[in-house]
This record gives structure tokens, C-alpha cells and sequence, in this order.
């Protein structure tokens, strides 16, 4: 669709977005945060889990961005409900749900923030269009292209490099966005130098991404989008047999109704390929061998949505209903001896949920109510986890597990009051629940000397929380305080069973230091937390910040009752991010400042991980019309940042200082 924004200077109009329905008015109760256009393209890492990180309260599974983590620990979440490589946030990109179908996690070097118009950040569980998955909020893209040609080139640190192109252009009536993007540096070493060994190196990557949207005006109350995205993604984790990559390639068809009944209709489908080869290294880190190798893990996902937009009575009204159905399996193979893999595994099955939600808004005065709920139908089916001998074919495993479903809601209420002089106060109470995914109920899984058997009977997590916050906005001065309890109760994780050496159920052999762990639900996770967010805006100068504090503690009793009362894992207590900037004249120059606190790797908190903090720059400087010289530094003073610690003690860094140079090109201007 062609989209009316406010006035903005000529470079930076954006005149193709993927915008459906207008933001629904429920969102004034909800706290909403937005990352705009001008952040998105002048980030020094280009990356968009490094400039989420800003955010507070939003937290990746671990510190590592996606440039040298292992792709299933890309996980977010947000409001300190435990770290966990399956998200329980949930990114939508043009009203597409984005986790992985088979894991949860999520490929960030699919997206190029640079193609972005907007990043919405909806805190807290019940938002009744986004259903299933949206335990600790939503993360909306919009995607968004510029008139005419862009492209920058970088060359940075390690003989990194890094290149993007879009275009924005009429096509067959309607309007034609293209954008494409790649990179590819030799990396680092992930282990630090004083827990390294021989077998360590530098962890290369390389990755590609791709996207259109073509957006065709039909009359003048209706449009439809088309749109197309595809991706690569390869690397490793700086040690032999530790290669992984995942292609992608998503297609979608969303028609958008405007006028006095404001409607949407969508379709979309999603591939996914993925392979990851696993190593062990032994002692003293002198050597290291092939521990297993997950040479195909095909999954897709196919869903749709409607959703209606009536004013009744004074009220605006949501009503829809979608449904998202995602298939996988994990072929692998194990046990390796002299080299040789001597058995297969085959495990996997489906997941499909579907529900219909209905939200009303209604502004009285100086206040605002709002409330919505939807009921789900989900199913769990054609689970299986099969191992057998190669040499022989002999089995060992051949279990299938009986098809499970229920219903269940999803719900939240809202107020908002607006007070004198750009204050306002809300409030707000919500349900939520997650479906366990595909690798969660039937993937048993190593990491290191550390291993972890599957769960085919794993129940959904299911969240109740409440919230209340105020709000000032007046002139450029943006402040926000929220103070929140949520509950999540039967919550998936990694639960320790037992120590090696010796065998165990469902994993088999675990070596001396290393933990036998079963995915199971505890109890509950109880978080009581507080967020702040401001931004100050004085002619060409700006000031922002965000922070999050947070208190989440286990409830376990049980086989996992040595978790009652700890913190979970990877969840920090504190996090604080700073930025300050300068713009005029297309000269731009920014500075991030980001804290995180400490937390632990691990489950029983054994392997505490310090705090870090990190200064990140950016500079832009036209050197022509259309040209900007830019600088980009990421952790520009060198910080050690602490990203794991494994069961042989080895400690796993983040980036090191990283340096790029480049140009940028705007043809639109």
C-alpha cells in the first residue's frame, strides 16, 4: 500500500509500507514502545537483535548475537520470564508470526533492519490477535522501503564485510519494494584466551537475505500485498564439526478493506531448512571430534488470519480469527566411534492452534477501557522419536506418542486516563499461553559434555499478570515508568537430573562433568519487576534510555525441587541501556551505551556470569548530495563480555571491539 506518513524531510519518506489496518486503540493501555526508521538505519552493529537489545526488559536466550551463537539459542523473550531458546515474545513481521516452526527460535540474519519502517514492542501476555506465543508481548515489524535506490558497503573488522540494496519503484500500477542484503567476516574466537586450547579458532560466518513487497491499489477502498522474502545463514562455533546453516523462504498474500469497516485477510507459508553438526572436545580443549550431526531438519508452517474493524455505539471492535499449523523433524546422525556415525535418529511431529478473538475500545471522557479475549483449539500430533543401528538397522527406539489437544483463553483489559498537561496513567491484567514446540517435546539434545532428553508430554505454559504505568508526553519529552507481576505458571525448562560419568534415559552416556537434564515443566516462575523509557528530543540533539529491574524467582518442588526459589536461567536482574545523539544537515553521530547485569548459564546458578557494559558509536557524514562516509564501532572500548561458561569450564565471550568503515548511498534525495 502507498501510506501517509507525517511530514518528514524528503530523504527519509517512506512511500512503501506493508501497513494493514491502523494501529488498534487497546495499544494505549498496553505501554507500547516504538523503534523508528532513523534508529533502524543507523545502528552500529546493522543488526536487529542488537538494537533490540535497547529495549527494556527484552532479553535474548544469551548474550552472543547471531553472528557467532549457535542459531537455537536466538530465543526472546521480555519481562524476565527465563531465558529459553524457544521465544516467549512474539516477532511478527507483516502480521507473520516468525519463530522457527520446528524450534521457536528465531533467524535474525533474516532481516535487514534498514528495510524496516517500524518496530513496535507490546509488553505483556494477552494480546488477543496475536495469540498463541505472545506469553511476554509482541515484536511488530512493519517492512518499509524509500523512493529510488539505496545501498551501503562496509568493510570492518576480521576482514568482515557487509553490503545492502533497496529500491522503491512503480510497478503495474502499484508500488514495488526490493531490498537484499549479505555479509561475511572470519570472526573470533569465541572461547577466551586464558579457558582456550589448541582446538579453538576464529568462528567464520557468511549470510544473505532477501525481500519484496508489491503492494496494488484495487478501487479506492482496497489494496493487496504480495509479498517474498528468502535468507541463508552460515557459520560455525570456532571449533571443528561445529558447522551449522538454515535457508529460509517465506511467502505471503494479504488483502487490506478500508473506509467505515476497516478489514484484513491473510495468507502465508513458511519453509525452513536446517543442519547443525555437534562436537566433542576433549581434554584440556587438545582435541575434538564429531559428537553428532543433524544433517536435515525440514519444517514449515502454513496460517491464515481475518480480522473486521466496526465502530458500534461509539466503540471500536476487533473481530477475527486465525490459525497456524507448523510440521518438522530432526534427522540426525550419533554416537560417534572412530569417526563413524553408528546410529540415526528421526524425531518430530505437529503443532496447529486456531481461535477466534474479539477486543473492544471505548473512550469516555478522559478515560479509556478496553478488553478482549479469544479461545483457542490446539493440538499436538504425529509425535515420534525413532534411533536405530546403522550397521545392522537393528532398532533401539520406535516410539510414538498419542495425539493430545485442548482449549484454551486468552485474555486482557485495559485502562487508560489521561490527566492534565501530557500525563496519563493505565493499568492492565492479562492471560497468555504458549504451545511447547516441536524440538522442545521430542528433540533429546548436546550441548558440550552437557545433555538433555526430550519431553513428549510437556504442557503449555500459561501467564497471568498485571501491569500499571504512567505516561508523559509533551513537546519532545517521551517518559515512561511501568510496574508489573506476572506468573507464569508450568513453564519449559532445562531441569538437572543427574551428573556424569555414566548412562542415563533417553540421552545415553554422559561423560565425568558433564549434566544429565530433562525438558520438563516446573511449577511456576514468579517475576516482579519495574521498566522505565524516556527520550529527549532539543532541535538537533537527542537522549534516550531505557531500564529494566527485575526480581524472578523458581517455583519447584519434585525432581526439580533444587530449583525452588533460585533465578532462572539467563534472566539478568538489572539491564540499562543510555544513547545519545546529534543530528543536522544528514550529519548524524550517536552513542549506545548498554549494561546488563549478572545472571547464570545454568538452572542449579553454578556458572554465574559477570555483568558487562558496552559503548557502541555511529557517525554519518555526507560527503556528496547522495553519499555519507559512515563510521560504525561496536563495543568500542573492549569489554570482556561473558556470553557461557561450559561443563569443562571453558567461558564463551560476545563481540570483541569491532570497527567498520563504509559508504552509503541515497539516490532518492
Amino acid at each position: 500500500m502507498i501510506d501517509t506518513l507525517p511530514p518528514q524531510p524528503p530523504e527519509q519518506a517512506i512511500v512503501i509500507t506493508a501497513r494493514a489496518l491502523p494501529d488498534p486503540a487497546a495499544e494505549r493501555a498496553h505501554g507500547v514502545e516504538r523503534i523508528g526508521r532513523d534508529r533502524l538505519a543507523n545502528e552500529p552493529s546493522g543488526r536487529l537483535d542488537q538494537i533490540l537489545k535497547d529495549a527494556a526488559g527484552l532479553q535474548l536466550f544469551r548474550r552472543s548475537d547471531a553472528r557467532s551463537g549457535h542459531p537455537t539459542s536466538q530465543g526472546v523473550t521480555l519481562r524476565a520470564l527465563g531465558g529459553n531458546a524457544s521465544s516467549r515474545a512474539m516477532l511478527i513481521l507483516d502480521g507473520v508470526p516468525q519463530a522457527d516452526p520446528f524450534g521457536g527460535w528465531v533467524n535474525w540474519p533474516a532481516y535487514d533492519p534498514a528495510s524496516l519502517a517500524e518496530v513496535r514492542i507490546v509488553r505483556g501476555g494477552g494480546s488477543v490477535a496475536a495469540g498463541p506465543g505472545a506469553l511476554a508481548g509482541v515484536i511488530a515489524m512493519t517492512t518499509g522501503f524509500n523512493t529510488g535506490v539505496e545501498a551501503s558497503a562496509f568493510a570492518g573488522s576480521r576482514q568482515s564485510v557487509e553490503a545492502r540494496g533497496s529500491a522503491g519503484l512503480s510497478l503495474g500500477g502499484g508500488t514495488l519494494g526490493l531490498s537484499l542484503r549479505g555479509e561475511r567476516g572470519n570472526g573470533f574466537i569465541p572461547i577466551t584466551s586464558d579457558t582456550r586450547g589448541p582446538v579453538d579458532r576464529a568462528a567464520p560466518y557468511k549470510a544473505a537475505s532477501g525481500r519484496a513487497l508489491w503492494t496494488i491499489p484495487l478501487g479506492e477502498a482496497a489494496d493487496l500485498q504480495l509479498s517474498g522474502s528468502a535468507f541463508t545463514d552460515r557459520r560455525d562455533r570456532g571449533v571443528d564439526f561445529t558447522g551449522n546453516h538454515t535457508d529460509g523462504a517465506d511467502t505471503a498474500l494479504r488483502l487490506v478493506g478500508r473506509g467505515t469497516l476497516g478489514w484484513s485477510a491473510l495468507v502465508y507459508g513458511q519453509w525452513r531448512e536446517f543442519s547443525s553438526s555437534f562436537a566433542s572436545v576433549g581434554a584440556g580443549r587438545a582435541t575434538v571430534s564429531r559428537a553428532s550431526l543433524q544433517d536435515e531438519v525440514p519444517s514449515s508452517a502454513y496460517g491464515g488470519a481475518v480480522e473486521f474493524r466496526p465502530s458500534v455505539a461509539g466503540a471500536d471492535l476487533r473481530l477475527g480469527a486465525d490459525a497456524r499449523r507448523s510440521d518438522g523433524e530432526t534427522r540426525e546422525l550419533f554416537s560417534y566411534v572412530a569417526g563413524q556415525p553408528t546410529r540415526r535418529r528421526v524425531a518430530g511431529g505437529t503443532t496447529w492452534a486456531a481461535g477466534a478473538f474479539a477486543e473492544a475500545t471505548q473512550t469516555k471522557g478522559r478515560m479509556t477501557f478496553s478488553g478482549g479475549a479469544r479461545l483457542d483449539r490446539w493440538r499436538i500430533g504425529r509425535g515420534e522419536l525413532r534411533e536405530w543401528t546403522i550397521l545392522t538397522g537393528a532398532t533401539l527406539r520406535d516410539d510414538h506418542y498419542a495425539s493430545r489437544n485442548g482449549w484454551l483463553p486468552t485474555a486482557r483489559a485495559g485502562v487508560v486516563a489521561d490527566l492534565a498537561n501530557g500525563l496519563s496513567v493505565r493499568g492492565a491484567a492479562y492471560l497468555g499461553w504458549r504451545l511447547p514446540t516441536l524440538n522442545e517435546l521430542f528433540r533429546p539434545f548436546r550441548a558440550g559434555v552437557d545433555a538433555t532428553a526430550a519431553n513428549p508430554l510437556l504442557d503449555p505454559e500459561r501467564l497471568g499478570g498485571i501491569e500499571a504505568g504512567l505516561d508523559y508526553r509533551r513537546g519532545g519529552v517521551i517518559l515512561s515508568l511501568t510496574g508489573f507481576a506476572n506468573r507464569l505458571a508450568k513453564p519449559i525448562a532445562n531441569v538437572t537430573l543427574g551428573q556424569g560419568p555414566g548412562p542415563f534415559p533417553g540421552v545415553g552416556f554422559v561423560a565425568a562433568g558433564g549434566e544429565f537434564r530433562q525438558r520438563q515443566n516446573l511449577d511456576a516462575v514468579r517475576v516482579r519487576g519495574i521498566e522505565a523509557n524516556g527520550e529527549i528530543r532539543r532541535g538537533p540533539w537527542m537522549l534516550g534510555g531505557s531500564a529494566s529491574l527485575a526480581h524472578a524467582e523458581v517455583k519447584a518442588d519434585g525432581a526439580a525441587g533444587a530449583l525452588n526459589g533460585l533465578r532462572p536461567a539467563q534472566t539478568p536482574r538489572f539491564a540499562a541501556s543510555l544513547g545519545a545523539g546529534w543530528e543536522n544537515g544528514g550529519r548524524t553521530i550517536s552513542f549506545s551505551l548498554r549494561h546488563v547485569g549478572s545472571q547464570y548459564e545454568d538452572d542449579l546458578n553454578q556458572r554465574p556470569l559477570p555483568p558487562a557494559t558496552t559503548l557502541d558509536a555511529f557517525v554519518a557524514w555526507p560527503v556528496s548530495r547522495r553519499i555519507d562516509l559512515v563510521f560504525r564501532g561496536e563495543n568500542v572500548l573492549g569489554e570482556a563480555v561473558v556470553a557461557g561458561i561450559g561443563g569443562d569450564g571453558a567461558v564463551e565471550r560476545a563481540t570483541p571491539r569491532t570497527l567498520w568503515f563504509g559508504l552509503r548511498l541515497n539516490a532518492g534525495r
